[in-house]
């Protein structure tokens, strides 16, 4: 407990309120992730099943739409269906408008229940789906009308195509956050998705199941019950093994949500023995594979000591320099994140990041990276003389970080400042311990730096004029040579 008490302590809280700072990482991490939903989304509307010949979209008017479903005709009800998810799939939110004002979800949630009529079902269930992949107000319609245990029952449809477009609409449900799939899992939604899968699955289907499991993970307030990831993971860890890049990317995030969090849920992931394949991930080709592999490992990393080094083990800091230099800069940053937690650790984990060479490619974002991969970078740095040896902090200033983030001064970002002046006080009093207090000093002259901190004196944050200040004071208190 202690150890994992003195690694947050570490954990880029110096200046910053912790929860706020998580909450911040998990608003990003949904942000990210729900771009890439709303992308399967509008993919999934526009797809014309391998099974079903090309068809061209002329789009019927909502009279029509509505007269033919409307109809005790099986064949205009069928036309009136189709017309409508048409629509769907061309408009947008103002049709799904007029499509519920005009009162036929009921009509199409009753038609999901005609086994009979197995063409009736399938379009129904598709001119819903379109409807569930609008607005939250939108889906909420959708499981208004009793919805979701039709869609359920679907899922058992001997009928191929009926059963993945339910599957479709369950992970639109899925996704529009935690209220709607806790309604799915009181539904047994799980066991029901989670019986589709089998040797003879179809890739694609596959991939549309892993989507929606992962759509089932992602909300986290509150997460998603332990007895219900338990039941999924068994399925999630065959989809980390196969080699479609799609099932691969959904599996990937789906334990990204699921390790972001506290060290209970990060152990969980770690005991499925999934890291070394996730690590093997990591030089995927695809950054739709690799970018959340390492969101996930970076999550992992967050955790305790000994959770991190189960990463570190299995090969990360090899792979790691090179996603520092990856041509994306997206990449970069979340590596240099990544970097940053482990950087959080004792010494004996920072001095594994000098073995691999880590220091360099660090150094090299800290000076020609974007911003974003800088700020990280930053705390990288700052992290490292918290916790780091006289030794190690030394070998850090040689390796050209103090002149690197000595240059960041001029940034508009004050807490980056912030980070920056702590993080040069670290190094001052490292130094008074070892008694090379004026040879720091004399280098951070040479390096532009006290210029940098004189002119933060009068920064408009409050807090850097302080920080700047007790800085100055610090280094130039009986140094002589300061005033030569």
């Amino acid at each position: 407990m202690a150890c994992t008490e003195a690694r947050l302590s570490r954990f880029k809280n110096k200046f910053r309120d912790p929860a706020k700072l998580r909450e911040k990482r998990i608003a990003m991490c949904v942000k990210l992730r729900k771009d890439q939903k709303n992308e399967h989304i509008m993919k999934r509307r526009k797809i014309t099943l391998s099974s079903l010949p090309d068809e061209e979209i002329s789009c019927a008017s909502i009279e029509d739409i509505v007269r033919d479903v409307n109809s005790d005709c099986i064949l205009l009800q069928i036309r009136g269906c189709q017309a409508a998810r048409k629509l769907l799939s061309v408009e947008r939110d103002s049709s799904i408008n007029e499509i519920i004002i005009a009162g036929l979800l009921s009509r199409f949630v009753a038609f999901l229940s005609m086994e009979d009529e197995p063409t009736l079902q399938f379009e129904a269930a598709w001119a819903l789906t379109n409807v569930t992949s609008g607005t939250s107000w939108h889906t909420k319609q959708v499981v208004d009308h009793g919805a979701v245990p039709a869609f359920i029952a679907l899922l058992s449809s001997p009928m191929l195509h009926i059963s993945e477009q339910a599957v479709w609409a369950i992970g639109n449900i899925a996704g529009d956050g935690p209220v709607y799939r806790d309604v799915l899992i009181a539904c047994n939604a799980v066991p029901a998705l989670l019986a589709c899968i089998s040797p003879d699955t179809p890739l694609g289907f596959l991939h549309n199941l892993a989507w929606t499991l992962s759509n089932l993970c992602r909300s986290k307030d509150p997460y998603l019950p332990g007895s219900v990831v338990q039941q999924m993971l068994p399925s999630l860890i065959m989809f980390l093994h196969l080699s479609d890049k799609n099932i691969l990317s959904e599996a990937c995030w789906a334990f990204s949500y699921l390790s972001d969090g506290e060290n209970d849920r990060i152990e969980v992931v770690v005991r499925t023995g999934i890291i070394p394949r996730l690590i093997e991930l990591l030089n995927h080709e695809d950054t739709c594979v690799m970018a959340p592999a390492l969101r996930t490992v970076g999550n992992i990393v967050s955790g305790s000591d000994a959770q991190t080094q189960v990463v570190i083990d299995a090969g990360f800091l090899e792979v790691l320099p090179k996603l520092l230099r990856h041509s994306k800069s997206s990449v970069q940053k979340e590596a240099a994140w990544a970097l940053s937690n482990i950087a959080a650790g004792p010494s004996k984990q920072i001095q594994q990041l000098i073995n691999c060479g880590l220091f360099a490619p660090l150094v090299e974002l800290l000076r020609s990276g974007d911003f974003k991969s800088q700020r990280e970078a930053v705390w990288a740095v700052m992290n490292i003389t918290i916790g780091g040896t006289v030794d190690q902090m030394i070998f850090l200033v040689r390796t050209g970080a103090l002149e690197a983030i000595v240059h960041l001064l001029q940034v508009r970002d004050a807490k980056v400042v912030m980070v920056i002046l702590d993080t040069i006080n670290n190094l001052v009093m490292a130094a008074e311990k070892s008694g090379e207090t004026e040879g720091l000093c004399r280098l951070i002259e040479e390096l532009g730096g006290f210029a940098h901190i004189e002119m933060l004196q009068n920064h408009e944050n409050v807090s850097v004029c302080k920080a700047a200040s007790h800085l100055l004071d610090k280094c130039t208190e009986g140094q002589s040579w300061f005033l030569l």
